[in-house]
């Protein structure tokens, strides 16, 4: 019987999971990462009552539970690369790394010390290898409303290797489903939807000032001629593709179409300026094959609600970088948000979007 430590979050999704691997013949455990001290950070989950909801599914369901602490790697990996990338004008996903480096780095090693044979979460994708290349690849899940393959585009050839995800198969209002039939103290509980760390109803601005102890210093709101329109709180307040919140009024919506941190300047400008043709990336991960030697047909997306558009994949240059070419041009690609890429059902790899 294979072993499986199953992430759980205290969601519905990862609490039903753990209810099919069960049913699926696994020995299943579960497993609630301790990220963070709420006293720091008062996240939005990952919270006590969160693990006292997993540790109620473990219970009726008959599997044993347990708690992982990784306080220090997760302010390390997530919380300050989160808070430099800001600084730099850039938008990240801290989601995206804490995927890569906690819940199917750090959980995973712990796993296979522990003599398990894979790790599992209630994300909503698939895994299989490719006899034929012997990859592992990374597929969409069954429900296209909630794949999450994006958030996912990191793993490495040994993580997939060691990944189950039990949701494949089946439908958000199935997972909901199941849960009440079970009467499971997840059934209704909501997704969460904002960053773990931050607390409910902070934003990103007051959650960096708060943390750091640094106020953000102002400057000026340019066009795209350099024109000053007027002065801006700081540029960790923006984002490329921004409407609302800005602060000023020019007698139209105008839009952040570009943040520069080295003379500390935001430009602004009309919606037609957001689009573009051609994005570049770098930490790139390829997941359905080891190299791009040549050009390759693609579906990309630049944000992780965005539709995806058909698109070419260069090979990347000496630095490392690889540029990609839409059919037509994409919404505000912004510099720190992953840019991953299809073919088909299947996850080819992404990046992290550059200004270049």
């Amino acid at each position: 019987m294979k072993k499986v430590l199953i992430g759980m979050s205290g969601g519905v999704d990862s609490s039903v999971s753990a209810f099919l691997l069960k049913q699926n013949g696994y020995e299943v455990t579960g497993c609630t990462l301790r990220l963070y001290d709420d006293i720091l950070f008062k996240g939005s989950c990952c919270s006590d009552s969160d693990t006292q909801d997993a540790r109620s599914v473990c219970e009726q369901i008959g599997i044993e539970h347990i708690v992982l602490t990784a306080e220090s790697g997760f302010v390390e990996n997530i919380v300050d690369p989160f808070i430099e990338s800001y600084r730099m004008g850039y938008t990240p996903n801290p989601c995206i790394e804490c995927n890569r480096t906690m819940k199917f780095g750090f959980m995973l090693e712990q796993a296979l010390s522990m003599g398990f044979d894979y790790i599992a979460t209630g994300h909503y994708a698939n895994v299989r290898k490719n006899e034929e290349t012997g990859r592992y690849e990374l597929m969409r899940g069954s429900d296209s409303r909630k794949d999450q393959t994006y958030v996912l585009y990191q793993l490495s050839q040994h993580q997939l290797a060691h990944v189950v995800f039990p949701t494949f198969g089946h439908e958000k209002p199935e997972i909901r489903r199941i849960a009440e039939e079970n009467s499971f103290v997840t059934s209704h509980k909501p997704d969460s939807q904002d960053i773990c760390f931050v607390p409910t109803g902070s934003t990103y601005p007051q959650f960096l000032e708060d943390y750091t102890g640094i106020k953000e210093k102002p400057g000026d709101f340019i066009d795209k001629f350099g024109n000053v329109l007027g002065e801006h709180c700081g540029i960790c307040h923006y984002t490329v593709g921004q409407r609302r919140g800005l602060g000023i009024a020019l007698g139209k919506p105008v839009f952040v179409t570009d943040i520069n941190t080295a003379d500390n300047t935001v430009t602004l400008g009309d919606e037609e300026d957001l689009f573009r043709s051609t994005v570049f990336i770098d930490n790139a991960n390829l997941i359905s094959v080891d190299r791009i030697d040549e050009p390759m047909r693609v579906t990309a997306k630049q944000r992780y609600t965005a539709k995806e558009t058909p698109a070419t994949v260069y090979p990347a240059d000496e630095n490392g970088i690889i540029r990609i070419e839409f059919d037509t041009p994409v919404r505000a690609p912004a510099p720190g948000q992953a840019c991953v890429f299809y073919d088909g059902q299947t996850v080819v790899g992404g990046g992290r979007i550059i200004r270049k």
